[in-house]
């Protein structure tokens, strides 16, 4: 390696490592600011919290890292020219080009790590953190209990809240609770709605008790006669004061490091996305085939397919198929079809629901397979956007590059995220949209290097006045 190569890696290297340890401070002091209502308030040991952050890392990278080489491209590059070092490479015939070739050797193996970063290093930690994140709830019982939601407590209770407050979020208020019979466990069929309610519990004890107060009490008797069953008959009662004891063994079993069986997207390495993208896609297909079948089953063609024993010569081509049949006969036909259509739709609204649901899952799955390779190639393009870009502005230092490269990364990400929301939905391919952030970089990357090789500005004002004024003369003319 010669000395100005060496020389222009190192300055880089300089930079690049200070301003990725900033740019990493300031997106974990994010995510703590983000997941703060999990973290405090639960007693919860410095390792355990080090450990919290240690695991959620690695998923800032796909943001740190890109943003970084756009951050050190604009700086470098604006302080060579700012000190005039590439005039003085210019003057020894050194071209742009020459002085980025080690650099770009450098970026290219950078984008090839932060692939396999992202492959093998991401899915692992997501997998850690979530399984962390889920354990860390069991270290406040009142943390699980989320407002506007039912959020369920062991296995027989399910408890929705409008509002918690309190020191530890102990009272509640507009408490609505289904809770489960091991008796009857399929179906809620005790129903509680409460004004207010309590948490309380002695410490190291695995029972808490929710006191509630001011509410109604509402059952619904399964009888085993059927003729009464039907009468729908139920137990209604109101209380000041009823309190419930809730076994909080399994809650609080505080291990952290507890293995749960989870799955998501962000967990995949690219064999395992193949593969999961494959599977879901044959189910669906697989699922939509049945679905079409059964409709066609249930729409009744099937039960007159045949019209065996009908005068055919009555028939004519402008009647009505209904004329074919006797009068009550087309009453049955009549009714058997409003309740097929009305069966079909209801059937298919269900669907559509669900078939949206799978859409939008099988989508995720995609964008996150193509972003590990759309990672790798626009870290390579950023480089190239960045560093013509600062030789032109001739600007170094923390000041103009750093608000450069922030709204031409903030650009860059807005374009992503709307496009994969947008894929998320279907109406964008999710190909197109995990790569149409990079592939807008790609000619504005080409552009910069094609005006900072040939000594031109980003804009030449000169040449634009100096075009109308000669648009104006001819006009004269």
């Amino acid at each position: 390696m010669k000395i100005l190569d060496r020389y222009i890696l190192v300055t880089f290297l300089k930079t690049f490592l200070s301003v990725f340890i900033i740019l990493m401070f300031i997106f974990v002091l994010q995510t703590i600011w983000l997941y703060i209502s999990e973290l405090a308030g639960r007693g919860l040991d410095l390792i355990i919290v080090l450990k919290f952050l240690w695991f959620v890392s690695p998923r800032l990278i796909p943001l740190v890292l890109p943003l970084t080489i756009l951050v050190t491209s604009l700086m470098v590059f604006g302080n060579f020219a700012e000190q005039y070092e590439f005039a003085a490479m210019k003057s020894n015939g050194i071209s742009l080009q020459r002085a980025m070739r080690s650099l770009t050797v450098f970026i290219f193996l950078l984008s090839v790590t932060a692939f396999f970063f992202a492959n093998n290093v991401i899915p692992y930690s997501e997998y850690k953190w979530l399984n962390l994140r889920r354990n860390i709830s069991q270290f406040k019982p009142s943390m699980v209990i989320a407002e506007g939601q039912f959020s369920q407590i062991g296995d027989d209770f399910n408890i929705k809240v409008a509002e918690k407050f309190g020191d530890n979020d102990q009272y509640l208020k507009n408490v609505v609770i289904h809770k489960k019979n091991e008796k009857r466990p399929n179906g809620n069929f005790t129903v509680m709605i409460a004004e207010e309610g309590e948490l309380a519990s002695e410490e190291g004890s695995n029972t808490l008790s929710l006191i509630l107060k001011n509410g109604h009490y509402y059952d619904e008797i399964q009888a085993n006669n059927k003729n009464k069953q039907r009468k729908k008959p139920f137990a209604k009662s109101y209380f000041e004061e009823y309190t419930i004891n809730i076994d909080l063994t399994e809650l609080n079993d505080k291990d952290v490091d507890k293995e749960n069986k989870l799955n998501n997207h962000n967990m995949y390495n690219v064999g395992e996305l193949i593969v999961e993208i494959d599977s879901l896609s044959t189910d669906y297909q697989k699922n939509m085939g049945m679905f079409t079948k059964n409709m066609t089953y249930r729409s009744g063609f099937t039960k007159f397919g045949e019209l065996k024993g009908l005068d055919s010569v009555s028939y004519q081509h402008n009647d009505s198929l209904l004329l074919l049949f006797d009068a009550v006969k087309q009453n049955a036909i009549v009714n058997l079809a409003i309740n097929n259509l009305r069966s079909t739709k209801h059937s298919v609204t269900a669907k559509k629901q669900e078939y949206k649901i799978k859409t939008k899952r099988l989508n995720k799955y995609e964008i996150a397979l193509h972003e590990k390779y759309a990672l790798a190639v626009a870290c390579f393009i950023l480089f190239f956007v960045g560093a013509p870009l600062g030789a032109i502005i001739r600007k170094g230092g923390m000041g103009l590059p750093m608000v450069v490269a922030i709204l031409l990364f903030l650009t860059y990400h807005f374009i992503g995220i709307m496009a994969k929301n947008s894929a998320e939905d279907g109406t964008l391919h999710p190909f197109i949209a995990s790569w149409v952030s990079t592939v807008v970089m790609l000619p504005l990357g080409m552009w910069l290097t094609y005006r900072a090789t040939t000594d031109q500005g980003i804009f030449d004002m000169d040449a634009f006045i100096q075009r109308i004024m000669n648009l104006f003369r001819k006009k004269g003319d």
